[in-house]
């Protein structure tokens, strides 16, 4: 294949049901990818990812540039053979840690300087060397460089940021287009609209971004502490301006009732790291809504982490057991959850798709959520 493609294969409303196709297979949409920062999913190796079914997942530029490098992982041939990982493969182009670690770093029109978490070493990104570093780790899709702030932000500094991530867009598409190959399989570079909350700021990104014509885009810049309806708002925005046949990524959202609300609203592709690093914290996400398995209450508890799921965890380990786990500090307790979490989050993206190729998502959506508790 020459080119990742996308085909919308139905909707219902503005529900969704499309496949990605990749030179690491295909992609079902809806879907969730998780969040395998440095080149792992905490706790998981790539064969658990196998097991659960998982399609694509994501890895950050930013950690893979620090450590190993990217020498290391291109002298392997790239970061699917070095995790030996056969799915797809996403990265972000480093544009969030400008955001979450704003202390270390300064933007400029050109880019952004910034000194390592690891041992304060200076650094430089540019979306030239963004792209080209995403190349070479090897992701079938890469993100261009974009500017992410705050919610809170002035909207004088959305409009520069907007500015910026258009101005950046257009020269990571220069290096090397928006369909190239490094390795032996095709990759894609997606565009990033921003604008935070702000309509008027919204359109004027999608319109920028949309004019350099990607096959992807993602909604960036939300999820970074605006209200839960302005997000929404915002979604629902971002379904009217961009392209209809190209598939849309909400970056970084968020909890299974952000996905189902979302995906209502016209996304196709998610991450985040709540299922993992919530897992780790004790808390696991279930049919019924969260449990904190660190809680008391359940020292005694013989049931299953989540009875209506199928997946070993819980076919096997009591909500006790698993407790004991997290109390005594032992690392299967975190794998045992980390694994139920993503088992859920991806089948409840099976379970959308299914519902809009039946044309019941509405049905289907009132049924999750009048069993699902959000507290």
């Amino acid at each position: 294949m020459d080119r990742i493609r996308f085909d919308l294969l139905g909707c219902d409303g503005r529900a969704r049901r499309g496949e990605l196709t990749t030179g690491h297979g295909k992609v079902q949409t809806p879907a969730f990818m998780p969040v395998g920062t440095r080149g792992s999913v905490k706790t998981l190796g790539s064969e658990d990812l196998e097991a659960l079914g998982a399609e694509i997942a994501l890895a950050n530029t930013y950690h893979l540039y620090l450590r190993p490098g990217v020498e290391r992982v291109a002298e392997h041939g790239g970061l699917h053979r070095f995790m030996s990982w056969q799915g797809a493969l996403l990265t972000d182009s480093g544009g969030y840690q400008v955001h979450s670690l704003a202390d270390l770093n300064v933007v400029d029109d050109e880019g952004v300087t910034f000194r390592s978490h690891l041992d304060g070493s200076a650094h430089r990104f540019t979306p030239e060397s963004t792209t080209e570093i995403q190349a070479r780790i090897g992701a079938d899709v890469i993100m261009c460089l974009d500017q992410c702030l705050a919610a809170g932000s002035e909207r004088a500094a959305h409009a520069v940021a907007v500015r910026r991530t258009s101005a950046w867009a257009r020269r990571c598409r220069d290096v090397h287009g928006v369909h190239f190959r490094t390795y032996d399989y095709p990759q894609a570079l997606f565009g990033i609209v921003q604008g935070g909350v702000d309509r008027e700021l919204r359109q004027q990104s999608s319109a920028e971004i949309v004019a350099l014509d990607f096959p992807g885009y993602a909604i960036g810049g939300l999820a970074v502490g605006e209200p839960k309806p302005a997000m929404l708002d915002t979604v629902a925005w971002q379904d009217e301006l961009l392209p209809r046949e190209r598939p849309r990524y909400l970056m970084g959202v968020g909890y299974p009732e952000d996905l189902v609300r979302c995906v209502s609203r016209g996304v196709d592709l998610f991450d985040c790291v709540l299922p993992t690093r919530n897992a780790r914290n004790g808390m696991a996400f279930t049919r019924r809504g969260r449990v904190v398995i660190k809680n008391a209450a359940y020292a005694g508890d013989g049931e299953a982490l989540d009875p209506e799921c199928a997946c070993w965890v819980c076919q096997r380990y009591s909500r006790a057991y698993i407790r004991h786990l997290h109390q005594a500090g032992e690392i299967l307790g975190l794998r045992l959850v980390t694994y139920h979490n993503l088992f859920f989050y991806l089948w409840l993206m099976r379970a959308m798709g299914a519902a809009i190729e039946a044309k019941r998502f509405d049905a289907w959506q009132a049924e999750f959520f009048a069993g699902y508790s959000v507290t």
